[in-house]
């Protein structure tokens, strides 16, 4: 059997583990910027016990291992009476690492909104939560994308790990095309390409969330000037 034979027969399995990780992917990510949201501002609060609370939880999951959290969930809980589905545990685990890591791009990105925003917004009368949803927030937004976005992609290759929690993603995959055409380098080398452009994919998606947090601020040029190459430019171009 050829390569390309192989990797036609391997088309149905790898993409369920394409499905899988994009699972793992997009329940992590949803679930660590939430938890992003809610620890980066509770670590600006004024109060020590809320602001104290939030940074054991950032440092704790921050400061351990992602591959020996996603064991603990998977292999230590059941001991316990607590046995969590092999998705759900890769999603939780993903989730409460990179929220912790996302926690301190969301306070970094308040805390660089100018001063003078916060002081004007309480200047008009805004309540806190007028304050951060119609001020700060939409500023820090736009800081915080790029650091969002590598967090992203950090997490998509972090996936890999839900092999070990046996769960057929793609990388599990991957090492079963391995078994079929007994080529390392033409393996992983697939896997290499796969997971580019899955990355890829979602810089591009990214970048556009990034462009229209801009444009809303009045920065940079518009969605549309983006996405299709203005007549100058094209003569320019050419």
């Amino acid at each position: 059997m050829s390569k390309l034979d192989a990797v036609r027969d391997a088309l149905p399995a790898l993409w369920d583990g394409i499905v899988v990780t994009l699972e793992l992917t997009i329940g992590g990510a949803l679930l660590a910027f939430v938890l992003a949201l809610a620890l980066g501002t509770a670590a600006r609060f004024r109060s020590l016990a809320v602001r104290g609370g939030a940074r054991v939880l950032i440092e704790f999951f921050r400061g351990t291992s992602l591959l020996v959290q996603i064991f603990w969930l998977f292999y230590v809980l059941p001991l316990l009476g607590y046995k969590l589905d092999p998705v759900f545990c890769g999603i939780l685990a993903l989730g409460l690492n990179y929220g912790a890591y996302g926690a301190e791009v969301v306070r970094g990105a308040l805390n660089a909104v100018p001063r003078a925003q916060f002081e004007a917004a309480v200047a008009l009368n805004f309540s806190p939560w007028q304050r951060m949803r119609r001020v700060l927030f939409p500023q820090a937004w736009a800081l915080m994308l790029p650091s969002l976005t590598n967090l992203l992609v950090h997490l998509l290759k972090a996936t890999a790990l839900a092999s070990y929690i046996t769960l057929h993603d793609l990388t599990y995959e991957i090492g079963q095309l391995r078994k079929t055409t007994s080529d390392t380098l033409f393996s992983f080398g697939v896997g290499l390409v796969i997971y580019f452009v899955l990355a890829y994919l979602l810089t591009l998606g990214m970048n556009l969330l990034e462009t229209r947090a801009k444009t809303k601020l009045g920065r940079g040029a518009s969605l549309k000037e983006v996405l299709r190459l203005a007549p100058d430019d094209a003569k320019v171009t050419a």
